[in-house]
């Protein structure tokens, strides 16, 4: 029998690694998700945006706009910071990181301090803000190659039934 046509991509496992772990974050407007990957094809870490561990998700705000204190932006920790903090230990250097979106200009630090050398991303939607341009500058600066990945699958379904497998 030969063997099974269609199957995913290495891009397309990672990054719906990402996707899925996107699923649990809180923030009513915006679900990131990271996957951190080895030069092995190995899961690194994962992570998602959302308040550090401790902070009660009803306690603090999830508001874009208003007096800063009354934002998610000092509270929320990004997909990506999330992912090498997550990290069970294992060394990061020579790593990829699988993001939905393109990393701000402070996940960009973590990702270049911890060794990661590759970024696969879906959206650059924030492209030609400053911060988006200081990640691209570290990036570059840092040897560290970033990739808008195409031609992925539009859709995935997980189906959790049972008798589906």
């Amino acid at each position: 029998m030969p063997k099974r046509e269609n199957y995913i991509s290495w891009d397309e496992y990672f990054m719906g690694i990402a996707l899925l772990s996107a699923k649990r974050s809180k923030d009513p407007n915006t679900q990131v998700g990271a996957c951190i990957v080895s030069e092995s094809n190995k899961i690194m870490s994962v992570g998602y945006n959302g308040l550090p561990i401790g902070c009660d998700d009803n306690e603090f705000p999830w508001e874009r706009e208003g007096d800063l204190l009354d934002t998610k932006y000092p509270f929320v920790c990004h997909a990506e910071l999330n992912a090498i903090l997550n990290n069970a230990g294992g060394d990061l250097h020579g790593c990829k990181i699988y993001v939905a979106l393109f990393p701000c200009n402070e996940c960009a630090k973590a990702i270049i301090q911890c060794g990661i050398r590759e970024v696969y991303y879906l959206s650059d939607k924030y492209n030609g803000t400053p911060e988006n341009t200081a990640s691209k500058k570290m990036f570059d600066a840092a040897g560290v190659t970033y990739t808008q990945l195409t031609n992925l699958h539009d859709e995935l379904t997980l189906d959790f039934r049972i008798d589906s497998v």
